[in-house]
């Protein structure tokens, strides 16, 4: 059963009660990195793993994303300021006990490359927050391999 959350700005990226902030190098450039992110929004279902399909709605201001396992998200776009940081909203979703959730993917010269920031701002029920707090490890290795996945798609 899908169910609205609160309406949050890019504020809440400081503010959630559940924060998770992975970073990592990749050799494309800051550019082509917000290109992938913010303008190739079908292309996140080849190189971000947890996600089966992805689609820009209202000429790119939402967006439609279905993970792996059945979750559902309706996105707005909330931060898009090139090449520096790609952010959104979810609106609307079936995953349970979620009340709020903000991702921020921040985008930093590094040397001829890019440093990658992202950050999983949630709130929630209880329950929630501790199941959240406890996949950290595996959120972690998802956005690893997802940046390793497309630092390799940018420069093919």
């Amino acid at each position: 059963m899908a169910h609205r959350l609160r309406t949050v700005g890019l504020d809440f990226v400081e503010t959630a009660p559940v924060r998770l902030v992975f970073a990592r190098e990749m050799s494309a450039a800051p550019e082509a990195v917000f290109r992938a992110l913010a303008e190739d929004v079908p292309g996140w279902a080849d190189w971000y793993s947890a996600i089966s399909r992805a689609r820009p709605l209202d000429d790119g201001a939402r967006r439609d994303v279905r993970l792996k396992g059945g979750t559902r998200f309706e996105e707005t776009v909330i931060a898009a300021k090139e090449p520096e940081v790609y952010a959104y909203r979810v609106d609307v979703t079936n995953a349970p006990g979620m009340r709020a959730l903000v991702e921020e993917w921040r985008l930093l010269p590094a040397g001829t490359g890019t440093r990658v920031q992202w950050t999983f701002a949630a709130d929630g029920t209880a329950a929630f927050r501790l199941v959240l707090r406890a996949a950290r490890t595996g959120l972690g290795r998802a956005f690893r391999d997802a940046v390793l996945s497309l630092d390799r798609r940018i420069a093919a």
